[in-house]
């Protein structure tokens, strides 16, 4: 076959035999490096040690320090070892496939019997012996009449499916593991004896459509996670307890915040505890936009689709819309309308009401917008995933030579809002061009030019998120971590030539003649439903006072104090705190568990001496401690405490 060049991460360059194989490679190097060894980087690609190099390349040996393809075939193998598991244990079960996902994997099975939690442990068990084994992997390609042929004697139906849709030319890869078998594109370990045996866990079992058709069989889904080490899995499982913990959806329930109900799916309930955050977020935000010099409006709920033809949304966008049609009286034929999925074409609507001036812009134009998208039901995730909700959402009319100034002054406000609302870091992505897009590739070189340019005047690094940008244009996104060091992406930035084009926008300029606005879309919580519940899992339920819906409650201890319990109520109430009385015939330790589960920030019990002395106890969420302060000290510093920053 002749010799080939490869050339190592060091730079230097050796002649091999063309055929060699990178486990050949690692043996040449030295016997430690074989034993460590788990797969290769060959020209960028993850490489299987056993496939042959034919060609000049370039190579690295993987151990299981890189973490990256160290993780991936280990959860690759597991699949695999789960698969061979459960056949073993129950030899009449289907397998399909098995693919690698976020922190694990799943694989997916035709089985009669449901698997149940004790299953998993039997399953689990048989995975350590298979892995105790140490079975040597190995791969051959054939071609598809024998892979056809050989799952057709084993009765393996989805792996003759499976076969059958690959493409033609492509190798057709089959993998054993000892003596399992499993038709897959790899790479793999060298020996089942390579998985970390205590570094994995199934967790659960869900159904799933063959193919993701639901005229097709119902299989059952094993979900596991897996990581290089036993206190890796010991943190994950960890994080999954303190999420738990913070899910929005249960502190929603037990903080009496909201609901939600199958007759209205993706649509919120909210409660008086829950609007009440709502409202005092929205009023916060309506304070820093009006100082930011953005004017408000309010735009209609139910749109003729001749508006989303010419902005471009009937044909980008339709899947996502609710459409209306509506019997017009006299009319030969039915209105088509949309909900509204977005407030863009509404604004360009009010910007193009009078003539506008060069002078007028940049018109930064806000709006509070009820918006409804559709989501699949299976999408669906209390207020992270909703199909009602309202954006903080604002459009900058602006020349294009104020692009760089705008962009600076919004990342300005959008930090300091973050930071009022406990988020003092984010990082910053930049989303280019997708495939579905509006407007020529040129229009698209000048936005993605001009938002690179302002982001990099404003002082920020930013990482490429390739496609993902809007269809009208390119975008910031800018991600928030929360205290268990999840990401959200919340604020987003969007250079539109596109729209005010389609929309025929225009100003009159310094040369007295017409000129195209740029838009920039922009949005600091994006969703206030979705913001809140990023809020509520950040602080477990424990909102900064200025933000909590019940700030106080004031319980009495016996009877003859509730007299001055609702003076206190009173006085608090006075001084802009959200207090409450709790005069329940009830002892003083319910009442303090009920409301920390409530998660009422503070508590005030007043007894006998607390009206002699004229003071309160007070008890903060969170600390055991208490302490006795006089009445008009603790409503000075409550007070102090609700004021929300903007106005502190």
């Amino acid at each position: 076959m002749g010799q080939i060049d490869i050339t190592f991460p060091d730079g230097n360059v050796k002649a091999f035999e063309a055929g060699i194989t990178p486990a050949e490679i690692a043996a040449g190097i030295s016997n430690s490096l074989a034993k460590k060894a788990i797969s290769a980087q060959v020209n960028g690609a993850h490489w299987d040690l056993q496939w042959p190099i034919t060609d000049n390349a370039a190579i690295a040996i993987n151990t299981m320090q890189d973490e990256g393809p160290a993780l991936e075939l280990i959860r690759h193998d597991l699949a695999h070892i789960m698969a061979r598991a459960v056949q073993e244990i129950w030899p009449e079960v289907k397998v399909t496939i098995g693919p690698v996902i976020e922190n694990g994997w799943y694989y997916d099975f035709d089985r009669q019997d449901p698997f149940t939690p004790e299953d998993l442990g039997r399953i689990e068990a048989k995975m350590k012996e298979i892995i105790n084994r140490r079975d040597p992997v190995t791969t051959e390609t054939w071609d598809r009449d024998r892979a056809v042929a050989y799952y057709e004697a084993n009765n393996e139906p989805y792996k003759v499916e499976l076969v059958g849709m690959i493409p033609e030319g492509q190798p057709i890869r089959m993998y054993w593991h000892g003596h399992w078998q499993d038709l897959c594109r790899g790479p793999h370990l060298q020996h089942t004896g390579q998985v970390p045996a205590d570094a994995f866990k199934l967790m659960k079992v869900a159904g799933a459509y063959w193919r993701g058709d639901s005229n097709r069989p119902m299989l059952q889904r094993i979900y596991g996670v897996a990581f290089r080490t036993r206190q890796e899995l010991k943190d994950y499982l960890t994080f999954l307890e303190e999420a738990e913990k913070r899910d929005h959806r249960r502190l929603g329930r037990e903080m009496e915040l909201f609901h939600m109900q199958e007759e209205a799916p993706g649509q919120v309930f909210w409660h008086p505890n829950g609007w009440r955050i709502y409202t005092t977020l929205q009023d916060y935000m309506r304070r820093r936009q009006y100082a930011g010099g953005y004017v408000e409006v309010n735009t209609p709920q139910v749109v003729d689709r001749k508006l989303w033809e010419a902005s471009g949304h009937w044909e980008k966008y339709q899947e996502h819309m609710f459409i209306v049609e509506v019997d017009e009286e006299h009319a030969r034929e039915k209105s088509i309308n949309a909900l509204k999925p977005m407030n863009c074409p509404g604004h360009v609507q009010i910007f193009n009401q009078g003539l506008k001036s060069y002078r007028d812009l940049p018109f930064r134009m806000a709006e509070f917008g009820s918006c409804n998208r559709y989501e699949p039901s299976g999408a669906l995730h209390g207020l992270m995933r909703v199909r009602g909700f309202t954006q903080d959402d604002a459009h900058i009319f602006c020349r294009e030579s104020q692009i760089e100034e705008e962009t600076q002054k919004f990342i300005e406000l959008l930090s300091s809002v973050y930071a009022d609302l406990g988020f003092e870091t984010f990082r910053v992505k930049f989303s280019d061009r997708p495939e579905k897009r509006a407007g020529s590739d040129e229009v698209w070189d000048k936005a993605e030019t001009a938002l690179k340019a302002a982001t990099e005047a404003a002082g920020y690094a930013y990482e490429l998120n390739p496609g993902e940008g809007a269809f009208y244009g390119p975008k910031l996104e800018f991600v928030l971590t929360d205290a268990i060091g999840r990401d959200w992406q919340c604020g987003t930035l969007q250079v539109d030539f596109v729209l005010p084009e389609r929309l025929e926008a225009h100003y009159i300029g310094e040369d007295g003649a017409k000129h195209r606005p740029v838009m920039l879309h922009r949005a600091i919580l994006g969703s206030f439903e979705r913001f809140l519940g990023i809020l509520i899992e950040n602080f477990g339920g424990k909102l900064p006072f200025w933000l909590a819906a019940r700030q106080v409650v004031v319980a009495s201890i016996v009877s003859d104090a509730d007299d001055y319990v609702h003076e206190v109520v009173a006085a608090l109430k006075a001084a802009g705190v959200r207090a409450e009385a709790d005069v329940r015939n009830e002892k003083i330790n319910y009442k303090v568990r009920e409301h920390s589960v409530g998660k009422v920030p503070v508590i005030l019990a007043i007894g006998l001496r607390e009206v002699e002395e004229r003071t309160v106890t007070v008890r903060r969420l969170g600390e055991k401690q208490t302490t006795t302060v006089p009445l008009d000290d603790i409503v000075a510093d409550l007070s102090r405490d609700a004021t929300p920053p903007d106005l502190g």
